[in-house]
């Protein structure tokens, strides 16, 4: 029997050596483990991320439109305002937006943008051009990180093949195409979330970790206040099935939310100097006192009817499927769609944009659909892949890509001896435009602003209504004297006729069209028309 033990137990350990060598091939040698199912843990992520990577960069580069002006007025330009009114010491270089000067947005986010543009300086690299694209990339690299994440958390949950439907569907997504490299705070929550949402403790998942999630879930809620409201039901349900309450209290919650908060206070007592809580201003501003409403406000059903189906487009029949199929443990990503939706349905104003952070949970039904289909199911792929991408192509391109090109024309007025001698003024919606973002020079400009009263004044109008109620009249008291006058004026065709007299008697030429959109309403004409003044023709 001793000697019976024994051989078993060379046996054993022989065994073991044998399994440790198998689990060194498999991890070490990405192209003998590229048949073994599960395999790809270090060379299968690698190139998912490569190809992520490059995709997304695609993406940027693919998306040369303007979609909301906070894109670049909650971001770009309040980060080159931060850091180059400083080093050029041009007090007017730059302009910061009405919420800055009542605490509504933190530092916090455009910091990041800062930083970029602080090395880019550094390195003597500070291109205007540079200064758009770098940001804007890497946003790229941030989303394609997000896409692998949300790739690896299926993988896990479910198989291989379903996270391959899922990242298939992502990458189909046309407002994730449109939106996922923008440097909006929507974009970054939306990407928060999905980060936040691989290490969430859902049941039967091995990669929960209380911690991160929580702490991602702090960083978005600095970024972004709302970015708490897709939390609230998933936050609930994992401290209803928590077993240690107190320690989830005190060791990770307490913490996290202490050192984000604490971190965001003083980043911003040092921009704005004094101490402010950017996100109690921002939540009672538009959640309590609801004074989005200044600009526009929807019905109350607009997400169900209008956002939600628009945003995810061809997804939406694939999407009802998954949820129907989808086992009752996921039940709690439905929850989080649908809390959200109703949540902000409460709200007056509403945008689409709004609603992206939950789209990747939408996401993950739809790739749950597509893996279960027992037919159709390329010609289901091949059906969502045209039908997303005629919209994301015509969206990224074309549709309201005039402010833009626009500021291209402008950079050119940095480039000669003119530059002290020019004066441009945008006649159009406020913030229609980036600004010195997109010049990145202290030309003088001007645009027509539209801050809302907070003071309760009924008869209150800002000064682009008042512009628009009668332009020509305006045009005419504005500017009196000649020597006032702006070299360039920029505006909607929609405007032309009924200021022409003014240009005309002025002496301003139309020196160049540039297209905006196929489907002008209000304000906003199809083209932007750019005019100069005739006497300084020959410096331009």
């Amino acid at each position: 029997m001793a000697a019976a033990g024994g051989l078993l137990g060379r046996a054993r350990r022989k065994e073991a050596v044998r399994l440790r060598k198998r689990r060194s091939v498999l991890y070490g040698d990405p192209a003998a483990a590229a048949g073994q199912p599960g395999a790809g843990a270090a060379g299968g992520p690698a190139r998912l991320l490569a190809l992520a990577v490059a995709l997304r960069a695609l993406n940027c580069f693919l998306v040369q439109t303007s979609f909301v002006p906070d894109e670049y007025w909650q971001a770009l330009e309040v980060a080159h305002r931060m850091l180059f009114v400083s080093i050029l010491n041009v007090n007017n270089y730059g302009y910061l937006t009405w919420e800055w000067a009542y605490g509504l947005r933190s530092y916090s986010y455009p910091l990041i943008f800062a930083s970029i543009y602080k090395a880019l300086q550094l390195l003597a690299q500070d291109d205007v051009h540079l200064l758009i694209w770098i940001p804007r990339l890497a946003q790229a690299v941030l989303a394609a990180f997000a896409d692998v994440k949300l790739y690896s958390l299926v993988r896990h949950l479910e198989n291989a093949e379903t996270a391959k439907w899922v990242y298939f569907c992502q990458l189909c997504s046309w407002f994730t195409w449109y939106s996922c490299t923008r440097t909006l705070t929507n974009t970054m929550e939306t990407l928060l979330t999905i980060f936040a949402l691989s290490y969430y403790p859902i049941k039967g998942s091995k990669m929960g970790s209380s911690c991160k999630y929580l702490a991602l879930i702090a960083l978005a809620i600095v970024i972004r206040p709302t970015a708490v409201i897709p939390w609230i039901p998933l936050v609930f349900s994992h401290f209803l099935q928590e077993q240690r309450k107190a320690d989830l209290i005190l060791h990770s919650c307490i913490p996290i939310g202490l050192v984000t908060i604490g971190t965001s206070l003083i980043i911003d007592r040092v921009f704005f100097g004094e101490w402010v809580l950017v996100q109690l201003n921002f939540l009672k501003f538009n959640v309590l006192q609801n004074f989005g409403t200044f600009y526009g406000s929807h019905p109350w059903h607009w997400y169900f009817t209008q956002g939600l189906p628009v945003i995810l487009g061809t997804h939406l029949p694939f999407f009802i499927h998954g949820c129907v199929l989808a086992p009752k443990r996921y039940r709690i990503f439905l929850m989080a769609v649908i809390w959200t939706v109703l949540v902000y349905s409460t709200l007056s104003h509403k945008e689409f944009r709004f609603i992206y952070p939950v789209l990747p949970f939408c996401i993950f039904f739809c790739g749950y659909s597509l893996k279960h289909l027992k037919a159709w199911k390329k010609s289901a792929a091949s059906f969502l892949l045209l039908s997303n991408l005629v919209p994301a192509l015509y969206t990224g391109l074309i549709h309201q890509r005039g402010p833009l090109d626009v500021m291209s024309h402008i950079q050119q007025l940095c480039d000669n001896s003119y530059q002290s001698q020019a004066f441009v003024f945008f006649m159009m919606p406020c913030h229609s435009t980036p600004f010195y973002s997109h010049v990145h020079c202290p030309l003088k400009m001007r645009f027509l602003q539209c801050p809302p009263d907070l003071t309760g004044n009924e008869s209150y109008i800002d000064e682009a209504d008042v512009f628009y109620s009668n332009p020509l009249g305006w045009l005419n008291k504005e500017f009196y004297n000649d020597t006032l006058l702006p070299s360039h004026l920029i505006f909607f065709s929609v405007l032309e006729q009924e200021i022409s007299s003014f240009l005309a008697l002025r002496g301003y030429e139309k020196t160049a069209t540039v297209f905006h959109t196929h489907i002008p309403q209000g304000r906003i004409g199809s083209h932007i028309y750019i005019y100069r003044k005739n006497t300084e023709v020959n410096h331009t």
